[in-house]
């Protein structure tokens, strides 16, 4: 581990610099999102816990919140700005991935694949569908879901990392865990505050009662993922740091979601 000091630069000198490692942790922004979104949203899973009960909840929540411990990474150690870019590749990545999901869904399918049938085993019992139903099912997009998705998605990263920036600036770069805590409170709190209504509220079954205790559970189960993952927060921020030589701190920063650079 190297003790050599770091350098303290502003967000605008963040924003034109060259990072070793940056391009890498937009990487993996951009997959756990798109991953999450296609893999996590279809699937209602359940467990059951000791004194909890049984306990329904949408799969993605088990990985979409890592976006946002990653998006406090981008912006503790690269800047508002750099998470800027990376919040926007994300949202044009998700953007695309609903187009290419509607267009490869909806084109025409061969009948003799359509109409054939696969069998599945879901909890011990064979379930049997047409390839086009299944396909359906598990690619098919949901207009207002999707609406609601990429807002809350855009809204909340954004949150998040303008409430990271300013708080390091407040705090002067001390007590990392109450800007990661504190951002993701913020930050996931639009992010289930606009995502719920939006994709639910007036729907047959959703009441709005149900509509706000999904989206308050959601926010919780979401902010106490950032609490438990906080030490890996710690490690990841320490590593980059140290090797990309410099502490970035977001004065003079336009924090405008559609700036085209880091400077006022």
């Amino acid at each position: 581990m190297s003790d050599t000091p770091l350098s303290r630069i502003d967000g605008t000198t963040g924003a034109r610099r060259h990072f070793r490692y940056f391009d890498y942790v937009m990487v993996a922004f951009v997959m756990i999102l798109l991953l999450s979104n296609l893999i996590g949203a279809a699937k209602q899973a359940q467990v059951t816990l000791p004194v909890l009960g049984t306990i329904t909840f949408g799969a993605g929540v088990l990985f979409f919140p890592v976006s946002y411990i990653i998006g406090d990474v981008l912006t503790e150690v690269y800047g508002y700005a750099n998470a800027r870019r990376c919040i926007w590749a994300g949202f044009f990545a998700l953007l695309f991935m609903v187009l290419m999901s509607v267009v490869v869904v909806n084109i025409p399918a061969s009948p003799e694949w359509a109409l054939a049938s696969a069998t599945y085993t879901i909890e011990g019992k064979q379930v049997t569908a047409p390839n086009q139903a299944a396909y359906y099912a598990i690619f098919g997009q949901t207009p207002r879901i999707v609406f609601a998705s990429l807002v809350a998605f855009w809204a909340g990263e954004f949150v998040n990392s303008f409430v990271l920036a300013r708080m390091k600036v407040w705090t002067e770069g001390k007590h990392l865990w109450t800007r990661t805590i504190g951002s993701t409170i913020f930050g996931e709190g639009v992010d289930s505050a606009l995502f719920y209504p939006l994709a639910f509220l007036g729907v047959a079954g959703f009441t709005p009662q149900l509509v706000v205790t999904l989206a308050i559970t959601q926010w919780i189960i979401k902010t106490l993922w950032e609490v438990v993952l906080t030490p890996v927060t710690y490690l990841v921020v320490g590593f980059l740091k140290r090797r990309e030589g410099v502490d970035v701190y977001d004065e003079g920063i336009d924090f405008s979601p559609f700036a085209k650079t880091g400077a006022v």
